[in-house]
């Protein structure tokens, strides 16, 4: 690797650790980058993995204020990504590669579509559930509700494919947690970077034990996406929910697009 190669790769770490806070998308940048310079793709892909993890924690302690309160249910939804990250590990160092990669665009799709809608869909989920308590209607519509079994399957789903490859996955969480268990966009978001960092870490340590990693590689976009996550954090909390969910939907149809012409 030469110095500007490895200052491309940093480069691209750190743009992709403040997407995959914001939004979620950061392996786009970077899994394209490595492929690019010549890195073999299941390399490419684990190196990634691996490199994103400190991005993630990065990410997560920056929202920290915004799940003060919700650390219990946001740890149980941890246990079902940590789970999900171990079989999508395991799958991507088993099946063919590129196996996933027909349904993703279109879940991206469906992701760009919820986002868009989360606000009515959310509200729609909490009008027909049969927990919902008619006394809070007029309450703060940015509130948190329960997780459900609903979610549980759907942060399971994610953390398969966060696990197998990830790229977006940040984006699917957050229109799921945003409908099913918090409106609260800023909450929902931190929540996302705990999930989607879990199903990386995990999946993390199955990569490093197969002996697969390029640790140069890994260690570059580690420190990238670290910087990047802090940075991140401060940029997201700032942003407004509408810019936020504009944002997601800009990023979700983006990737989509991206993924189809690949």
């Amino acid at each position: 690797m030469t110095f500007f190669e490895g200052a491309i790769i940093l480069a691209a770490g750190i743009v992709a650790g403040i997407i995959n806070v914001v939004a979620g998308a950061g392996t786009l940048i970077t899994f394209p980058t490595l492929l690019a310079l010549g890195i073999p793709p299941i390399t490419a892909n684990v190196s990634n993995t691996v490199g994103l993890v400190p991005g993630s924690i990065a990410g997560a302690y920056g929202y920290r204020r915004e799940l003060r309160s919700q650390w219990r249910p946001v740890a149980w939804m941890a246990v079902f990504s940590a789970v999900g990250g171990v079989v999508g590990g395991l799958l991507l160092l088993i099946l063919p590669e590129g196996a996933f990669s027909a349904v993703v665009p279109f879940l991206l799709l469906l992701a760009a579509i919820l986002s868009a809608a989360q606000p009515r869909v959310a509200r729609y989920v909490r009008r027909k559930a049969p927990d919902d308590d008619d006394d809070d209607a007029d309450a703060d519509a940015a509130d948190t509700r329960p997780v459900t079994f609903g979610l549980v399957l759907g942060i399971l789903g994610t953390g398969v494919y966060g696990g197998y490859f990830g790229a977006a996955q940040g984006v699917v969480l957050l229109a799921l947690l945003g409908i099913l268990w918090s409106t609260d966009i800023h909450r929902a978001n931190g929540a996302k970077n705990v999930l989607a960092g879990m199903a990386n870490l995990v999946s993390a340590v199955i990569f490093i034990s197969s002996g697969t990693v390029d640790w140069a590689v890994a260690v570059l976009i580690g420190v990238g996406s670290a910087f990047g996550g802090w940075l991140g954090a401060r940029v997201g909390r700032r942003l407004s929910a509408p810019v936020l969910r504009a944002i997601l939907v800009i990023v979700a149809l983006t990737a989509a697009v991206v993924l189809f012409l690949t």
